[in-house]
């Protein structure tokens, strides 16, 4: 029941990863039956069940046909409460969590992740929603802090940053070239289209190509003067 003494409406998520499962209903009803023995103990309405079938773990949620479904209805206050048998059934990571228990707590829906002890109808659930959202932050710091530690050291040791250089250097130095001549990017990509000149896959220059040539050679010279120091 909720605080106006109405029974919670609640969504229950199903998904399958491979379309074997899903023929076979493999995994399919244990979730099921896990998730409306949950909603009815509580004496919550169960509103509908959403199954993805044949659907990896790694597909963000909103691009997930029925889980999508399920978080426009929550967002649209059609429904209190998103139930979920075990956590791999809604991510792989606890990193993917955090931004859901967010977005939950935002949109004013609860999320229940029954394996997981993630229960935000309850004070205890709550924590447990909320320790990992705090691990997700920290997981992601960590994984910020050792990439920008990682680049410094690159660079210190003069090594370049950026995309692998894949464009004939001929046609870089054109690029320089025509640059330092005084033509707007806009005009060197005309200049270079008139020209046949092909970019790095063979595709039509634009000023945003050109800039990331221009770019690409900033990096260069700055892993050659590092290299000389």
């Amino acid at each position: 029941m909720d605080t106006n003494g109405t029974a919670t409406r609640a969504l229950g998520y199903l998904r399958v990863s491979t379309d074997e499962q899903a023929n076979s209903g493999a995994g399919l009803d244990a979730q099921a039956a896990a998730i409306s023995s949950t909603i009815s103990a509580r004496g919550w309405e169960l509103v509908s069940l959403f199954s993805d079938e044949g659907v990896s773990a790694g597909v963000e949620v909103d691009k997930r046909p029925a889980l999508a479904i399920a978080l426009v209805m929550l967002r649209r206050g059609e429904a209190d409460a998103l139930v979920v048998s075990k956590l791999d059934r809604l991510t792989r990571s606890v990193s993917a969590i955090g931004p859901l228990v967010k977005r939950a707590e935002r949109e004013g829906w609860k999320l229940v992740i029954l394996d997981a002890d993630v229960d935000m109808s309850t004070a205890g659930g709550m924590l447990v929603a909320n320790v990992l959202g705090s691990v997700a932050e920290w997981e992601r710091a960590v994984i910020a802090e050792r990439t920008r530690a990682a680049l410094a050291t690159r660079k210190a040791k003069g090594m370049r940053l950026g995309r692998p250089v894949i464009l004939a250097s001929s046609v870089r130095s054109r690029v320089a070239e025509l640059r330092e001549a005084g033509l707007t990017m806009q005009a060197v990509a005309d200049t270079l289209n008139r020209d046949r000149t092909p970019t790095a896959r063979g595709g039509t220059w634009h000023p945003s190509t050109v800039r990331g040539v221009l770019v690409s050679l900033d990096l260069d010279a700055e892993a050659s003067a590092l290299a000389s120091v």
